[in-house]
């Protein structure tokens, strides 16, 4: 019997090991091989960049009115209660004059004084408000000019929006000034007329009336019972809760940035619908502030103006404002998440073929959202988010939710 062992069984057998070997090599391979890194991304895209600065601030009445003692005087428990509506001429507050025996010299000038300071408050409003009527006729023209421009294609249709929203704030300025000029009026009637009663031998019978000078709600009771109140003594204070405007302290770094005219939204919460404004004015004078952290921080207060008439608003609310600053049609647009520190510069990490390829970009600006790319970049490519230190230049990567 022959046991000898043919050469190509021999050379079966270890054709057999040799695979066996290798698919055991290929497994340990596929089985330790680095997988591919699960990303999520974003797609570059060409929008609109806006870089807006983001503050909270507090509504305010536009135009409010002090009704104060005119001279010295026993006054009557007031009607009115906060909120109430008055119009202007109606009665807002009753006073019993004291006699004029018991009005000594020092308090009769205080009421000369006052009528010469009256005197001179209603010819200051009368001034202001002829130039705030030159400046409406001014603006009206302007808006004129700029709708016969823009109808020809001149200028912009920016332009023109600038020029009406200006006419349309001088007529406010103007309404205002008219406003302050009729309770100035008021005022000087007032302050005489406190005056005759503390003469030497002024006839004292009656009860003294103080009407309202404007249209407008019961905004604050200084004294809400019956008192003797002395001369310039606050008793309440009258605004037209139809016109507000908004406070917005922002950073003083930051307060270069804005202009004014710039647009502003301003958010109530509770999901009502965003206000538009404009910036009327940058204060030019910081306060310190002391944030949320404890750090002091000087801040300058920013007044927006809103359309009037607005429903729901009132003196005080609070206001989450987004002040825009800058903006830019057709701009190159990625993530601000994709964005990754490369010295002094930025880089991104592009998906092409399966894996992240680093590509430098040149970064024009940036908001919390959104970054405007100058250049490295095109439209319609595909960027990792939140890539941080685990991503590497050509790394193999999966996106997430794909097979």
């Amino acid at each position: 019997m022959n046991n000898t062992i043919s050469p190509f069984t021999r050379y079966r057998r270890w054709g057999l090991w040799a695979l066996l070997a290798a698919a055991a090599i290929a497994l340990g391979v596929w089985a330790f091989r680095p997988r591919p890194l699960v990303v999520e991304v974003a797609a570059v895209t060409q929008g609109r960049f806006e870089q807006a600065i983001e503050e909270d601030g507090q509504l305010r009445l536009k135009h409010r009115y002090l009704i104060a003692a005119p001279t010295l005087a026993e006054l009557a428990r007031p009607t009115l209660k906060v909120g109430d509506a008055v119009r202007a001429g109606e009665v807002v507050a009753t006073l019993s004059p004291v006699a004029p025996q018991m009005i000594d010299a020092r308090t009769r000038g205080v009421l000369q004084q006052r009528v010469g300071s009256a005197d001179a408050a209603r010819r200051a409003t009368a001034a202001q408000v002829q130039r705030l009527d030159t400046a409406l006729a001014q603006a009206r023209l302007e808006a004129q000019r700029a709708a016969k421009l823009a109808s020809e294609n001149f200028i912009a249709a920016s332009a023109l929006d600038q020029a009406v929203l200006a006419e349309r704030s001088a007529r406010q300025a103007l309404d205002a000034g008219r406003a302050e000029l009729s309770a100035a009026e008021f005022a000087l009637a007032e302050a005489r007329a406190a005056l005759a009663r503390a003469e030497p031998g002024a006839r004292t019978e009656g009860l003294w009336t103080l009407k309202s000078p404007v249209d407008g709600r019961v905004v604050r009771l200084h004294l809400d019972s019956a008192a003797p109140v002395t001369a310039g003594q606050p008793l309440l204070e009258i605004g037209d809760t139809s016109v507000v405007e908004a406070v917005i302290d922002v950073l003083s770094g930051e307060v270069r940035q804005i202009a004014p005219g710039a647009p502003v939204q301003l958010s109530l919460g509770g999901g009502a619908p965003a206000i538009e404004g404009r910036v009327a004015r940058v204060e030019p004078v910081a306060f310190t502030k002391v944030s949320a952290l404890g750090i002091e921080e000087q801040r300058v207060n920013v007044i927006v103006d809103l359309a009037p008439g607005v429903p729901g608003l009132g003196d005080g609310f609070r206001v989450d404002a987004r002040i825009r600053v800058s903006a830019q049609d057709d701009a190159l647009l990625v993530p601000s998440a994709a964005l990754v520190r490369d010295g002094s510069g930025w880089r991104v990490f592009v998906l092409e073929g399966g894996r992240a390829l680093a590509r430098p970009v040149t970064l024009k600006e940036r908001n919390a959202e959104v970054a405007w790319i100058a250049q490295g970049l095109q439209a319609g490519q595909s960027v990792l988010l939140y890539p941080g230190s685990t991503v590497r230049d050509g790394q193999a990567v999966r996106v997430r939710g794909s097979p």
